[in-house]
């Protein structure tokens, strides 16, 4: 990549990612999420940190991005491809790089084609459109990319990161019968992921336009 790529991080969130990336390249960042929430978490993070011109946080659809072909270099997609499914996220997102450019793109994949009834039971009712790392590869290579490598995200990330910080919020939010739904399913998603995290999990696909 040049110097100075020009970036995107799509499906930004709140913007670790775009953060970490106009940090660590000292260029523009366009950081784009459907949620106005977490634009606005964005915006006001971007200034804590000093890097507010090197930002610009776009409330929009990451499917319908209204920018010029080839005009990225860098594209980066932390957990948010799955909105879209990770096929046509990388069909969608193609034109956008320049020759060569790179694309480092997580999903929840299976380590394996050997998987235990329950946890497919579970996913095919979440994600049915999870698939293993072979075919994500394929995937990948349809789309229009070469897969340079791959990259298990640690079970240990789960838990310091998510589960264990979402387990201490659920217990401070007032239960109703709305709010009693949502933490059923999210706890029967953790109990899924304790006892089968060896199965599953996010991979990091770093990948080269084609």
């Amino acid at each position: 990549m040049p110097p100075k790529p020009r970036i995107a991080d799509l499906g930004c969130g709140n913007g670790a990612g775009a953060l970490l990336l106009a940090e660590h390249y000292q260029c523009t960042v366009m950081a784009v999420d459907s949620s106005s929430v977490f634009i606005e978490e964005l915006t006001v993070r971007a200034k804590q940190a000093g890097l507010e011109s090197l930002i610009i946080p776009i409330h929009g659809d990451m499917a319908k991005l209204d920018r010029p072909v080839a005009s990225v270099d860098l594209l980066w997609s932390e957990g948010a491809a799955y909105n879209l499914g990770f096929e046509r996220a990388l069909r969608l997102w193609r034109p956008l790089l320049a020759n060569n450019g790179i694309a480092v793109v997580s999903e929840l994949s299976w380590f394996t084609d050997r998987v235990p009834e329950p946890a497919i039971a579970y996913w095919q009712k979440v994600y049915p459109m999870m698939g293993t790392e072979v075919e994500n590869i394929s995937r990948a290579d349809r789309a229009g990319f070469s897969v340079l490598s791959t990259h298990r995200l640690p079970s240990s990330a789960w838990w310091m990161n998510y589960y264990n910080p979402l387990r201490d919020r659920m217990k401070q939010i007032e239960i109703t019968p709305a709010t009693q739904s949502v933490i059923h399913e999210t706890e029967e998603e953790m109990a899924v992921f304790e006892t089968f995290s060896n199965f599953y999990g996010y991979t990091f696909y770093v990948l080269r336009a084609t």
